[in-house]
Parts: C-alpha cells; sequence; structure tokens
C-alpha cells in the first residue's frame, strides 16, 4: 500500500511540472535525475530525499514546502 504522503507528493510534482509545459524527461535533466526516477515519484513510489527534493524545489523555482503541502 502507498504511502498517502508520497501520493500527494508525487502529484504535486506532476502538477507543478505540467504546469510549466515539461515532460518527465526535462524536469529529469534540469534537476540532474534520471526520468524514471521523476516517473516513480510521480506515481507515488517513492521515498523521496530531502536532498532530491530540494533539487525538484529549486529547478521548479518554489520552496521545498509548496511540494510538502
Amino acid at each position: 500500500m502507498k504511502s498517502v504522503i508520497l501520493k500527494r507528493f508525487g502529484e504535486t510534482v506532476k502538477r507543478l511540472r505540467a504546469q510549466k509545459g515539461w515532460s518527465q524527461e526535462d524536469l529529469a535533466a534540469k534537476c540532474g535525475l534520471h526520468r524514471t526516477y521523476i516517473g516513480s515519484i510521480e506515481r507515488g513510489g517513492r521515498n523521496v530525499s530531502l536532498l532530491n527534493i530540494e533539487k525538484i524545489a529549486k529547478t521548479l523555482n518554489i520552496t521545498p514546502s509548496v511540494l510538502l503541502q
């Protein structure tokens, strides 16, 4: 069973990425992560480290707290 917080986090990443018109591959390249890792995050299948949360937030030009709302 997937954690609710992981699912919400992934949905937020996906929504913000889509708002910028970026593919998963675009986001991954911009923040130095692998495309399949971004896909797994968006599906709620990854327990993301704080360092990667920070990378994603900086790339999306938001604070990490926005991703955790």
